[in-house]
């Protein structure tokens, strides 16, 4: 019997049912009153909505500062020399600008007579760069500095001579086929 009473009361009110969601804050406001009636106080429950993007930003700051960080807390095998002596900075930048003269003219000269000449030289000279660069890490890893910043010296020096030989070279080989033109056409 009172299951045909029940099923009667949601066939009368079928179609008056409100279906539509409560308005935001619903809750809240519906305690307030509850606690209102009954006299007693409920502790404050704020919306918490804002804090979920507050930590997101966070997390992506905290990530972004601890990338950077990383990134600029290494720095390059020149500025570690340049920490360690500043000469050699100065020094390193003067034999750089004249090697790289020198290898731009002998890059100029070549020849197919000199062509082979000037392959060598470059393998040599990849070589010594190769030497100076394992010097740089001696010298970082607290080697013996005055030692370590002659063989960077010598390195460099080497390396201009080397040029220079060669550019002579090319120039002998140049004045000979030269000569040796000039002899043909008497």
């Amino acid at each position: 019997m009172k299951k045909d009473n029940i099923d009667n009361l949601f066939k009368n009110l079928e179609g008056s049912f409100d279906l539509e969601a409560p308005a935001q804050g619903h809750e809240q406001r519906f305690l307030e009153k509850l606690n209102a009636q009954q006299g007693t106080k409920s502790l404050q429950t704020k919306n918490k909505t804002w804090w979920k993007p507050l930590f997101i930003a966070a997390s992506i700051a905290i990530v972004c500062a601890i990338t950077f960080g990383v990134y600029q807390s290494t720095p390059s095998l020149e500025q570690q020399v340049a920490e360690i002596s500043p000469e050699v900075s100065r020094t390193e930048f003067y034999f750089t600008s004249l090697i790289e003269e020198q290898v731009n003219e002998l890059k100029n000269e070549s020849t197919p007579e000199t062509k082979k000449i000037v392959e060598d030289t470059m393998v040599q000279l990849k070589k010594l760069e190769t030497n100076y660069t394992k010097l740089e890490q001696d010298l970082i890893n607290g080697g013996n500095s005055k030692l370590l910043l002659s063989a960077m010296i010598t390195n460099f020096q080497t390396r201009i001579d080397l040029l220079q030989e060669v550019l002579n070279t090319i120039e002998s080989i140049k004045n000979l086929k030269n000569y040796d033109n000039a002899e043909t056409t008497i």
